[in-house]
Formats: C-alpha cells, structure tokens, sequence
C-alpha cells in the first residue's frame, strides 16, 4: 500500500485515489450489488476520479460511462501492460486480471452517460461539426459519435479533455494510441481541434 501510495504522490492529483484506496465510500449507487466485492470496491475507488457511474466531473479526467466493452478492456490491459503510461493509472491496474478487466469494462459500458448542461457557442459548435465531417470522425467513431467495438465514443466527453487527447494524438505523444489518429488529425489547428471538441461535449 506504502508503494501504491508513493507512485500515486509522485503523480501529483493522484494522491486522492490512493487516499480512498482502503476507505471507499459506498454512496455509488451504480455499483451492481450482483459484482464481487472485490470488483465493486474496484468501481468504486474508479469513481472517485472518474466520477459516479464512470461519469467525470473533474477537469482533465476523462468519463468512462458508455464507452464500448471492448475499447474499455483495450485501455486497462495497456495500462496494466505499461504500454500506455499513465502514472494514477498504472497502480491502479496492476496486477488485474482479465477476467477482472472485463467485468469493469462491462459495468462502465453499460453505466449511462450523463452530460453536464454547457451553454453552447452556436458559430464555435458549427464549425466543429463542419471539421468533424471533413475528417470523416463518423466513419470510424459512428455518424452520433457513440463508438463501438475498439473505437471510442466522443459523444458527451468532456471537453477539455476532448482537446488534450486530440492535441497529444495529432502530436504524437500519446503511448499506446492508434497511429491512425495522428494521420487523421496531422495539420489539424488547435483552433479547429477545440472546436471539434465544443460540438461533440454538448453530444447526447
């Protein structure tokens, strides 16, 4: 625990998930009392950063309700692998197994999305839809941008971190990510990208 507790500090805003890590609040009523202790435990410490059911209210950390089973347990096993770095992340996923992964992946894909009501900049969410529909984001990630199988879904993320994910990918500094999206997103401006990430926040 001394470990996870030190790797988590090291992580700066981490800090909170090791604090609840032994003492998790059994308000989420999410969890599905069917779950294994163990594995409930495990959604709840989740919500503590990711918010309950997997729906984030914190800045820079993105909500998990409703993403696909499959891209769930893709992003957890190359957590867990270490072949996608995340410093809060890596601690938590060790040692799960997959049959773990994909109970958690299960739970949060089928935890509904809750957007957070955002006044919307009508010029700001036109211009990120046109973007959106030049790139062809649809194609892959659905015409409502639910996502499926590996692809995930865009659909009421939150925004800013819509634009760090698509800022890290078009720049390539994001480990363990689908090279074909710093192809999609090459040359793509950061005025454009935040636009993109106005229209699909406000997606229901």
């Amino acid at each position: 625990m001394a470990k996870v507790q030190a790797t988590l500090r090291a992580a700066g805003w981490a800090v909170l998930a090791a604090i609840t890590l032994c003492s998790v609040s059994g308000a989420d009523a999410t969890v599905n009392p069917a779950l294994s202790e163990s594995i409930r435990e495990r959604l709840r410490m989740c919500a503590t950063c990711h918010g309950e059911g997997g729906n984030s209210r914190t800045a820079g950390i993105p909500s998990v309700a409703g993403q696909p089973k499959t891209f769930l347990e893709t992003q957890l096993i190359l957590f867990r692998e270490g072949l996608r770095v995340s410093p809060p992340m890596q601690p938590v996923t060790k040692g799960l197994s997959d049959r773990e992964i994909s109970l958690l992946a299960e739970s949060f894909a089928a935890s509904p999305v809750r957007v957070e009501p955002a006044e919307a900049d009508p010029a700001l969410e036109k211009r990120g839809r046109e973007v959106a529909r030049k790139l062809r984001c649809g194609t892959c990630h659905l015409p409502d941008f639910r996502g499926h199988a590996q692809i995930p879904r865009l659909a009421g993320q939150r925004e800013e971190y819509l634009v760090d994910a698509m800022t890290a990918l078009r720049d390539k500094r994001r480990s363990g990510a689908d090279t074909i999206m710093s192809g999609v997103l090459h040359g793509v401006s950061d005025a454009d990208i935040g636009a993109m990430a106005h229209f699909l926040s406000r997606l229901r």
